[in-house]
């Protein structure tokens, strides 16, 4: 099926670039995707997190400076369509109270795969535990076969 489209977050992206649990299954899910010809989407947030997580990892000698850079430099060439519809933010906002969370971040996510009507895909059991029984469509790498 061509034409489909899924919404990922930056904790699904990261286990592309950097050996994590489940770094496996987020590759097997993106080359799924791949061979599907689904159009990998995220908010503009995708980008500022990666770097600050990659950034943060290396900061604390969790990654070396040179794998750090290595991997942002893989996943900025990943093939993802960064979308900002004009009401993100408002959709945003209503999610994240919706859902009772501290920050909107996440909701970011959550906002645009429900304004392109697209599952959302994330690594993050928090955020899948807290909006799996509100919002259609929020699937957990952890789980998904």
């Amino acid at each position: 099926m061509t034409g489909s489209r899924v919404c990922v977050d930056s904790n699904l992206v990261l286990k592309l670039a950097v050996l994590e649990e489940d770094s496996k299954r987020a590759q097997e899910r993106w080359e799924h995707w791949a061979r599907q010809g689904t159009e990998v989407v995220a908010p503009p947030l995708l980008w500022y997190e990666v770097t600050s997580v990659l950034r943060n990892r290396a900061h604390r000698g969790r990654l070396t400076l040179d794998e750090s850079s290595e991997a942002l430099e893989a996943l900025l060439s990943l093939n993802v369509s960064i979308i900002s519809p004009p009401h993100l933010h408002q959709t945003a906002w209503e999610l994240a109270t919706q859902l009772d969370q501290p920050t909107a971040y996440d909701a970011h996510y959550l906002a645009l795969a429900r304004e392109l009507d697209c599952p959302f895909w994330t690594a993050d059991h928090r955020l899948y535990e807290a909006a799996r029984g509100t919002l259609a469509g929020v699937n957990l790498l952890a789980t998904s076969r």
